[in-house]
């Protein structure tokens, strides 16, 4: 493939991400408004975010075939089409459950592009690429605030904010368009997608038995939930929750979002060169910090900050974990695996925001704070869980230890001081005499009486000089 091929088929990947962060960003700003318009309650969005989800769950599940039948590029142009016709039916929407039976069509949209390009790149494209294309789905996200918070501010329907929202989705479409031969060309005929294609008898069956694989389903689902919780609810928390000002509000979201597109901007620079599974705990860690923030509230500012530390923290997240998929779980079970990850993410990112909304109408606003933290906690637990049970990391944990004693072992043997053979020679003298009971006359019948003939043997070691 051409140099400017390629270019151009990565900007149109990363238009298409940054439409889908704009409907992110868009709803949480509109939702009191689009309440307002239908007369609904405060929990009525999770019956929006389930549509949305079905519809996502639908394509994400079904575009391996769909790409196996039709292509890649023809998979993105009916996405788009999908996608730009539900944000024009929003728009358009005489009643509640119009609406939602758009989003089902912007669900479908969403879903096939998102588990599409996610696979896509993955296969053929480095780490960094991977952190840039999520960062446009943050820029999206940043950009969907600003664009509905300037049409409420002047004077206009919420509805504008969505027709704005459709149009974008149709030049995305004719991109896709007007690439179509490009995109099967990148998806089928790279060297790189050749090496990461599925395999030849691993089956969908066969992944699901992986228990590390249902580990990363449950991590996805609960990651994507904390972020579209932390995008979705703060604004109705702050206006009617805290008296902040809307423009205030809009203002701190669009920093969220901002703020997961700058890290994953930043990060896309030294992700490759940085210890995955460190770098994954020490980001969940500002993510628990951020949420604690938002619960304590000692002032709007403490709020404020911690929800931009939580969009910081969570920017390189998910691309890096996709990224990282292949390895964890070998080239075989990777793209069933990203799919299921893709259609998890979907369903937390609808269900887990939803369910906030339904604590929020029982136990009131406050409870976002809270149920943000206990979020962010669970997200840290699970990712010990797929740490514990990834071979390829405790073979590397292993291995740079190894590599530590053996470098130690060099630099002492070049200092004539010992060689490699006598501090071998050395440990296996020392683990003869200090286990009598099993190289010995002695007897250990329980634990105790083991240790009690180590540390006998020990003592009696240092107290001879040796």
């Amino acid at each position: 493939m051409k140099r400017n091929v390629r270019v151009l088929l990565i900007g149109i990947a990363y238009s298409g991400f940054i439409a889908l962060g704009l409907s992110s960003g868009l709803l949480g700003v509109a939702w009191p408004s689009i309440r307002a318009s239908f007369g609904l309650s405060l929990d009525a969005v999770g019956t929006l975010l389930v549509a949305i989800t079905a519809g996502s769950l639908l394509s994400s599940f079904s575009s391996g075939p769909i790409v196996s039948r039709i292509g890649a590029g023809s998979l993105l142009l009916i996405a788009s089409v999908l996608m730009g016709v539900g944000r024009l039916g929003y728009s358009l929407a005489p009643t509640w459950w119009v609406l939602v039976l758009f989003g089902v069509f912007s669900g479908m949209g969403a879903g096939a592009i998102d588990a599409g390009l996610n696979t896509y790149f993955a296969a053929n494209h480095s780490a960094s690429l991977m952190n840039w294309l999520h960062a446009c789905y943050g820029l999206g996200a940043t950009l969907g605030p600003v664009v509905m918070t300037t049409v409420l501010n002047m004077g206009r329907s919420w509805r504008w904010g969505y027709v704005v929202a459709g149009v974008l989705q149709g030049l995305l479409a004719l991109g896709f368009g007007l690439t179509l031969p490009q995109w099967r060309l990148a998806g089928a005929n790279s060297p790189k997608a050749r090496s990461h294609s599925s395999v030849d008898g691993v089956r969908t069956a066969d992944t699901l038995r992986l228990p590390t694989v249902w580990l990363g389903i449950a991590l996805f689902f609960v990651l994507t939930g904390v972020e579209g919780t932390a995008g979705q609810w703060p604004y109705t928390l702050f206006t009617e929750g805290r008296g902040v000002a809307p423009s205030a509000a809009g203002m701190w979201v669009s920093i969220y979002w901002g703020s997961l597109t700058v890290g994953r901007i930043l990060f896309g620079f030294v992700v490759d060169r940085l210890g995955v599974v460190s770098f994954v705990r020490l980001c969940l860690t500002g993510v628990i910090l951020g949420a604690a923030c938002v619960w304590w509230n000692v002032t709007d500012v403490v709020g404020f900050l911690g929800l931009a530390l939580i969009g910081f923290s969570l920017a390189p997240l998910f691309p890096l974990m996709i990224s990282h998929t292949p390895r964890r779980l070998g080239a075989a079970h990777a793209p069933n695996a990203i799919g299921f990850q893709v259609a998890a993410a979907g369903l937390g990112l609808s269900l887990v925001p939803g369910s906030a909304g339904v604590l929020a109408e029982s136990l009131g606003l406050e409870i976002i704070g809270p149920f943000l933290l206990a979020g962010a906690i669970a997200t840290f637990l699970l990712h010990e869980a797929v740490v514990s049970g990834d071979s390829a990391h405790i073979r590397e944990e292993i291995g740079d230890v190894l590599f530590t004693l053996i470098s130690m072992a060099v630099l002492a043997e070049d200092k004539a001081d010992t060689s490699l053979v006598d501090l071998l020679c050395e440990l296996e003298a020392k683990m003869v005499r200090r286990h009598p009971h099993v190289f010995g006359a002695e007897n250990a019948a329980t634990v105790e009486e083991a240790l009690r003939h180590w540390n006998q043997v020990k003592k009696s070691e240092r107290t001879g000089g040796s």
